[in-house]
């Protein structure tokens, strides 16, 4: 039987990580390829809802947040919109992150990770390697990450949960089943199903994600009343966009990293960005301050 409530999963991992090509293992080649700069990557969070071996889930494809190089005045507004895409909270976090010689660049991401993420949100998290035929013949991805002391507490943080795809060489691979994409999505399902089930039934969620769900089950509210003929999803999606032109107003002053912690479940600047959302007169600075930046964003109606 086919799952009614879709699986949120957001993909999170630096530019050039694997994250888009991950999605189009996932989904299919052709669902994400027009969002999808090959030069640089993801520029803008989105969000599809698909059917995979019987099980319905929502991929939400993000930039990279953690990016040395990315301005932060480019992520800012993508945090704000993944947030809108996952509430009320994403049933699964995949960290992407390439097999690899381990560089700076990658410590860095997993610094990141371990400043932002809260133990929380690690429950709720699958560390996936792309670029798998890099790995030596015979070599699991878990041997591979045994290897590396930083990447080691990474997965074992994340509840030891591992995979590994290659986009490249192991679509159609009939003679190994470990380095074949099907068999290893098979895998990583089994894997979230199972983790699911251990957080019993629940998705991650806290006070920042709780609130934005809030406001868009109100705008839905509004909506449902004047559109009669509109379809819940299409009701749904007008919503998280009003949402997240209020939200992005309220926090387009905040810093990169209290988004990302208000996200990622870090207590402190999760409630420094809800009384950002939550104080008027402070929201009033906010708005003066971020015109500039604003963009093609339009006001909420």
């Amino acid at each position: 039987a086919i799952e009614c409530t879709p699986k949120r999963i957001v993909l999170l991992g630096k530019t050039g990580s694997g994250k888009s090509h991950l999605a189009s293992t996932i989904f299919g080649p052709d669902v994400f390829a027009s969002y999808h700069c090959p030069k640089s990557g993801t520029q803008k969070v989105q969000a599809e809802t698909k059917c995979v071996n019987g099980r319905s889930m929502t991929l939400i494809d993000t930039p990279g947040f953690f990016d040395t190089e990315r301005c932060e005045e480019q992520l800012k507004p993508e945090i704000v919109r993944c947030t809108t895409e996952c509430a009320p909270g994403p049933h699964v976090f995949l960290i992407v992150l390439k097999v690899d010689r381990f560089t700076r660049q990658e410590q860095h991401v997993i610094t990141k990770i371990r400043e932002y993420f809260s133990d929380d949100a690690l429950n709720y998290s699958v560390v996936v390697f792309t670029h798998g035929d890099d790995l030596q013949e015979g070599m699991t991805i878990e041997e591979f990450v045994s290897q590396n002391e930083n990447l080691s507490d990474l997965v074992k943080r994340c509840g030891s949960r591992c995979h590994v795809f290659d986009n490249k060489h192991w679509n159609n691979n009939q003679h190994n089943n470990y380095r074949n994409n099907q068999f290893q999505l098979e895998a990583l399902l089994q894997t979230i199903d199972t983790m699911v089930m251990e957080n019993n039934g629940s998705f991650y969620t806290n006070n920042f994600l709780q609130y934005v769900e809030d406001r868009i089950v109100k705008y839905e509210e509004n909506i449902r009343d004047d559109r009669v003929n509109s379809t819940p999803a299409e009701i749904r999606a007008e919503a998280k966009s009003l949402v997240f032109d209020e939200v992005w107003i309220q926090l387009a002053g905040a810093a990169t990293g209290a988004l990302l912690g208000a996200l990622f479940g870090v207590m402190a600047l999760a409630e420094a960005v809800m009384k950002l959302v939550k104080n008027p007169s402070e929201m009033i600075k906010r708005v003066k301050s971020s015109i500039s930046t604003l963009g093609p964003v339009a006001p909420a109606a």
